[in-house]
């Protein structure tokens, strides 16, 4: 007996999406494009741009609406992303970090009582956050950290320093990993919520990037930082396992940020070869060139149809590891290449700041190390398959 089966397969966007998807264009062409040179030069962190976008439904994508959300799915929140990227990288990874780490991290293991305190906050833009799990001598290597938190009675004193930390010196409010147990241990670390102005809690240097310059990395510092039982996010020693799962969305977010840049960057390049003559016809009706865009073009497909069906397993509830850390790796390496294309058919205009494609040539770069590098990607792929 054979039993037919049946797929729908959409790969159009919904009307919702498609208004989700225009209004973060409109907004992105409005508030951002403007001032994306200047913000790059001077490594402005424009915060009250985020603001701005929390007004929309931007900082609480993933967030229900009883907590002050949007209350949509990750295809939206790719659309969001990617359409802000495409203008400017920097603050589509500020609005990414906002959204998937920090806040979706109190959100989904928060009692009731703490997302009720921070999440709306955090879900309209009114206050920032930051997450933090890096430290300096511990990238890769998470239960390796050295940040420790000691419980005294009914509190917890926090010593020691999260570094590359994205807001953290502008974010109200951070949910930092700190180690309560033993090196090594994936149980014997824990999450906390730290609110800007507690004693011992200060934020140190600020880097000086190679690319996504308007957002802002700094390191955070603990000095005998005395935190309330209250402040512990799910249970003791869960911080570890707490933030793999949360990694898995971040994946997302960074692949959305990859293709928003790859779709840039191809963009740019595109117009630029049908404009540019030489030997009296466009760039683009020589094949050294067409081929390159063709690459380009295809390449961008593949990592978003991978990109949201990780999305789709991930609004689906179903496990997703494997799919997120694909669409990472694939859509942060391709977004490297398109780049690097793009700045090759510009020529020598590619490598002056006249043109855009030198900004999205310094930003993509970033994708393939943040929240992940591509080879913690692969190990967990390699995991997943081989298991």
């Amino acid at each position: 007996m054979i039993t037919e089966i049946q797929h729908t397969m959409d790969f159009d966007y919904s009307e919702t999406q498609q208004m989700v998807a225009a209004a973060a264009k409109a907004f992105a062409q409005q508030h951002i494009a403007p001032h994306v040179r200047d913000w790059d030069e001077r490594q402005e962190f424009p915060v009250n741009v985020l603001k701005e976008a929390g007004a929309l439904g931007f900082m609480g994508v993933l967030v229900p609406e009883s907590l002050g959300g949007s209350g949509l799915g990750y295809h939206e929140y790719i659309a969001i992303i990617e359409e802000i990227s495409t203008v400017d990288p920097s603050i589509g990874l500020s609005i990414a970090a906002h959204n998937s780490l920090c806040t979706n991290h109190v959100l989904s293991f928060g009692n009731e009582s703490q997302k009720a305190q921070w999440i709306p906050k955090l879900a309209t833009g009114e206050w920032i956050g930051a997450w933090g799990l890096t430290e300096h001598n511990t990238g890769s290597d998470a239960g390796g950290m050295n940040t420790t938190a000691v419980k005294k009675g009914d509190q917890w004193v926090l010593n020691g320093s999260k570094n590359f930390i994205t807001h953290g010196k502008s974010g109200d409010i951070a949910v930092i990993i700190a180690r309560t147990g033993e090196k090594g241990d994936s149980h014997g670390m824990t999450a906390f919520v730290i609110e800007k102005g507690t004693p011992g809690f200060s934020s140190g240097k600020k880097e000086d990037k190679l690319g996504m310059r308007a957002s802002e990395t700094a390191e955070l510092i603990f000095d005998h930082c005395v935190l309330e039982a209250s402040a512990v996010l799910g249970q003791v020693g869960d911080g570890f396992i707490q933030s793999m799962k949360i990694l898995d969305g971040g994946r997302i977010s960074i692949g959305a940020l990859s293709l928003g840049i790859a779709k840039g960057a191809y963009q740019a390049a595109l117009q630029y070869a049908k404009e540019r003559h030489q030997f009296g016809k466009p760039i683009s009706a020589f094949q050294g060139i067409s081929f390159k865009l063709a690459d380009m073009a295809t390449e961008i497909e593949a990592s978003e149809l991978l990109l949201h069906k990780a999305a789709f397993l991930k609004n689906q509830g179903r496990p997703m590891t494997k799919l997120s850390a694909m669409s990472k790796m694939y859509s942060s390496e391709v977004c490297v290449k398109v780049a690097n294309e793009a700045v090759q058919i510009f020529g020598g205009y590619g490598y002056t700041k006249d043109y855009p494609v030198e900004k999205f040539y310094r930003d993509a770069k970033l994708c393939t190390i943040g929240e992940g590098t591509t080879e913690i990607q692969k190990l967990v792929i390699a995991r997943n398959i081989l298991k």
